[in-house]
C-alpha cells in the first residue's frame, strides 16, 4: 500500500495534547463555549492545560476498570470535550466509539447493542431526554460528564482518581470507532486505527503547513465525532498554530470571534460555509486574513466559493475541496481561486494525491464511463478503515481487490481530474447530475441557502429550496435560471431548519423525499 512504503507509525492520540504542548509550550485552543466536564477552564486554554485535562480524565476511567481494547462509547450534549474524552479513552488503551449528538435515543441504543456491553458516556440531559432505559442493561458502566442520575456515575465522583502511565498500542490495533452518516439508514460503525489516522493525515497536513504561516490561527467547525475531527486537530496544534474550535456556526458569533482572533485557515462543513457567505459583507473583515478555506465533506457550490474568496484580502487566497468519505479519508483534492471565474465547474473535485491515493472509475456498461455514461467510483488509500464493527460482511461487499467503492458516480477526464456527478443512491433517471443542476440554481439565484434535487414519486425531479430568512422565491430569477435545465417539478419551499440532517450537515435527501411524498410535508410551504 501507499504510505507504508514511507513508515507509519501511527497517529497516537493519547498523548497528542501532551506532545504538541512540548513542541509548541505558549500555544493555545479557543473556544466558543464551555466544557461539561471542566466548566471552570473557560474558553481560552493552552495546550499544557488541556493535556492535563486529557491525563485527568484517563485517570478517572483507568479507576472504574476501563482497560486496554475495551470499547467505550460517547454519547453527550455536543462540544469539543467530546474529542477531549477520545483523547483520554485511547490514553488507557481502550477504544472510544464516538455517537454524534444529533442521533436519536433508539439509534444510540441499538449501535451500543452492537458494540456488545460497553462503557458509556453521556449526561443526565441526554438520559432524561432522549436515551430510552436500556442503555443502563447494555452498558457495563454509565458515567456522567453533567448532571447526576442514580444508575449512573458522575465523572467529579473520581476527581480523586491516581494518574496513570499512557498506554501505547500498536499502530495496526483498533484506536478509533465513528459511524457513518446514516443518509441511507441505520449508521455502520467504522473501525478505523492509528496507521489509517497517519495516512489521512499526511496529505492534509501538507496543505496546512504550505497555506498558512507559523503561527496564524486555524479555525475549524467540524462535527466533534467525526473522522475528521482527528486528523485536523493534530495537524494544527502539532504545527504549532492557535487552534479556534467552534461548536456553533452563527454568523454574528462567528465574525465578532474572527474579527477578535482572525483566522488564516478555517476548515467547516459545506453548508457552513454556505451559511457564513454574509460575513463576506461585514464591514469588520472577519475573513479577511483567510488564506485558505478548507472543505472534505460534501460538494461545495461555486456561488459560495466565490463570495468567500472574495472577502479575504490575502494575496493568492485559495478555496481547497478534498474528496474523499469517513471511511477511506481523503482521496482526491482541486483548490479554486478568483481566477477560476464564477461559473467554474463545481462537479470536478480534482486528482488523487501523488504515491498517497488512486483513483478510478468501473464502468456500469462495459463503455467506457463518461459525463453522459458516468460509471462507479473506486479509490484506494491506506486511509481505509480496517471493518464495519460487528458488519464486516458489509465492508467485504464494497471492497474489491483493495479498492474501495465509494457509492458515488463520475468519470475521469483526459487530464485525470475526477468528476462527480451523483450519489449512487440519488441518482435520477434521465437527470445527468442532480448536484450539477443544484450548483447551477445557486449560481443563479442569490436568495437560495439550499436547494436539493430529489425523486418525486412519480419520477419527476423535484428542487426543495431554502431562501435566506425564508423569504419568498423569487420567481423571476427561478424561472430564469431553468431555462438551461432539464425539467423539474414545482420547487418545494421549507425552512433550512426543518430539513433532515446528518452531524456534518449532510441532507439525508432518500428521508427527505419521503416526507415530501406526505401530505402538506413537515417544514413546507407553497414554492
Amino acid at each position: 500500500m501507499f504510505l507504508q512504503r514511507l513508515g507509519n507509525k501511527g497517529i497516537r492520540l493519547g498523548t497528542l495534547f501532551e506532545r504538541a504542548a512540548t513542541r509548541h509550550p505558549g500555544n493555545f485552543v479557543v473556544l466558543d463555549h464551555d466544557l461539561d466536564i471542566a466548566p471552570a477552564l473557560g474558553r481560552r486554554a493552552t495546550l499544557g492545560e488541556l493535556a492535563d485535562l486529557i491525563d485527568d480524565f484517563a485517570a478517572r476511567l483507568a479507576s472504574i476498570d476501563v482497560r486496554p481494547g475495551d470499547h467505550v462509547v460517547v454519547h453527550k450534549s455536543d462540544g469539543f470535550d467530546i474529542s477531549l474524552l477520545a483523547c483520554s479513552i485511547v490514553r488507557v488503551g481502550a477504544v472510544p466509539v464516538l455517537l454524534s449528538s444529533k442521533l436519536d435515543g433508539s439509534t444510540v441504543a441499538e449501535l451500543s447493542r452492537r458494540v456488545g456491553e460497553p462503557f458509556l458516556i453521556t449526561d443526565q440531559h441526554k438520559i432524561e431526554e432522549s436515551l430510552p432505559s436500556e442503555v443502563f442493561d447494555i452498558s457495563r458502566h454509565v458515567l456522567l460528564t453533567s448532571g447526576n442520575h442514580p444508575r449512573a456515575t458522575s465523572f467529579d465522583m473520581l476527581s480523586e482518581a491516581k494518574r496513570v502511565q499512557p498506554v501505547e498500542s500498536p499502530p495496526d490495533r483498533p484506536t478509533l470507532v465513528t459511524h457513518t452518516s446514516g443518509t441511507t439508514g441505520l449508521p455502520k460503525l467504522a473501525v478505523h486505527t492509528g496507521r489509517s489516522f497517519q495516512a489521512r493525515y499526511r496529505p492534509q497536513a501538507t496543505l496546512v503547513s504550505l497555506g498558512v504561516r507559523k503561527r496564524e490561527p486555524v479555525a475549524m467547525h467540524v462535527s466533534f465525532v467525526h473522522s475528521r475531527m482527528f486528523t485536523a486537530m493534530p495537524i494544527s496544534i502539532l504545527q504549532g498554530h492557535p487552534l479556534v474550535v467552534l461548536k456553533e456556526d452563527d454568523p454574528e458569533t462567528v465574525g465578532d470571534l474572527f474579527t477578535q482572533l482572525p483566522p488564516g485557515f478555517i476548515e467547516a462543513h459545506p453548508n457552513t460555509f454556505l451559511r457564513w457567505e454574509e460575513l463576506a459583507g461585514d464591514s469588520r473583515g472577519p475573513l479577511a486574513n483567510v488564506k485558505y478555506f478548507s472543505s472534505t465533506f460534501d460538494a461545495i457550490h461555486p456561488r459560495t466559493v466565490n463570495r468567500l474568496l472574495s472577502a479575504s484580502r490575502r494575496k493568492h487566497a485559495r478555496f481547497a475541496q478534498a474528496y474523499g468519505q469517513s471511511e477511506i479519508g481523503p482521496i482526491a483534492a482541486r483548490t479554486y481561486s478568483h481566477k477560476d471565474g464564477a461559473d467554474f465547474d463545481g462537479r470536478c473535485v480534482g486528482a488523487p494525491f501523488p504515491g498517497m491515493t488512486g483513483v478510478r472509475v468501473v464502468s456500469r456498461d462495459g463503455n467506457t464511463p463518461t459525463r453522459s455514461n458516468p460509471g462507479y467510483i473506486e479509490v484506494k488509500s491506506d486511509g481505509r478503515i480496517v471493518t464495519y464493527l460487528e458488519e464486516h460482511h458489509r465492508w467485504e461487499k464494497q471492497v474489491n481487490d483493495g479498492w474501495w467503492r465509494m457509492g458515488d458516480l463520475g468519470y475521469r477526464t483526459r487530464w485525470g481530474c475526477l468528476h462527480l456527478l451523483d450519489r449512487e443512491v440519488d441518482e435520477i433517471p434521465g437527470v445527468q447530475s442532480t448536484l450539477e443542476i443544484e450548483d447551477k440554481l445557486f449560481t443563479s439565484v442569490p436568495e437560495l441557502v439550499e436547494v436539493i434535487i430529489i425523486q418525486g414519486g412519480d419520477g419527476t425531479p423535484v428542487p426543495v429550496v431554502c431562501t435566506r430568512n425564508d423569504e419568498p422565491l423569487d420567481r423571476n430569477a427561478w424561472e430564469a435560471a431553468l431555462r438551461d435545465l432539464p425539467p423539474l417539478g414545482e420547487p418545494v419551499h421549507w425552512r433550512l431548519e426543518d430539513l433532515p440532517q446528518t452531524s456534518t450537515t449532510k441532507i439525508k435527501r432518500l428521508e427527505l423525499a419521503k416526507l415530501i411524498e406526505q401530505p402538506a410535508g413537515t417544514g413546507a410551504t407553497s414554492g
